[in-house]
């Protein structure tokens, strides 16, 4: 990470920051690759521990990230340019969505804390949590739903 800024995002603005920098605010706590259910009356979001079919619920790492369109079309390329329509399905936790909002990153943010595996042991990642979208029917996924950790 010796191409990152000290503390860029504090002083850098999204827009501006580079590409290491964009993808080092991802904590690697996993759950935007979780799927979540939506409310077609509400628009509220619920958050389940079905992973998305190239999630790595070890390292909670999309296992095939450079090339993820290629299987999940869907998949959400997150920037700033599209912050505003997505940061309602984001976890409570990321640090885009922080950011965004004006506010501060966690004490267990890798960026703060200096290691990756931080997220882990503070309990917010879904490391360990979760079940592959293969093996549940999309109509069983009401029974997975999950509060989101903090």
């Amino acid at each position: 990470m010796t191409d990152l800024r000290p503390r860029f995002w504090e002083t850098v603005p999204l827009e501006r920051m580079t590409r290491a920098e964009w993808e080092a605010l991802c904590d690697g706590c996993g759950k935007c690759c979780m799927n979540k259910l939506e409310d077609e009356d509400t628009g509220e979001v619920a958050l389940t521990n079905v992973a998305c079919r190239l999630f790595d619920d070890a390292t909670c790492r999309c296992s095939q990230y450079d090339i993820r369109h290629q299987f999940v079309p869907e998949c959400i390329v997150l920037k700033p340019q599209n912050m505003d329509r997505n940061l309602y399905w984001m976890p409570e936790t990321c640090a885009y969505k922080l950011l965004w909002q004006g506010r501060s990153l966690y004490s267990w943010h890798p960026l703060i804390s200096g290691d990756p595996d931080t997220v882990h042991r503070a309990g917010v990642s879904m490391q360990g949590r979760t079940v592959p979208e293969f093996e549940i029917d999309d109509d069983d996924w009401e029974d997975h739903i999950i509060e989101e950790p903090t």
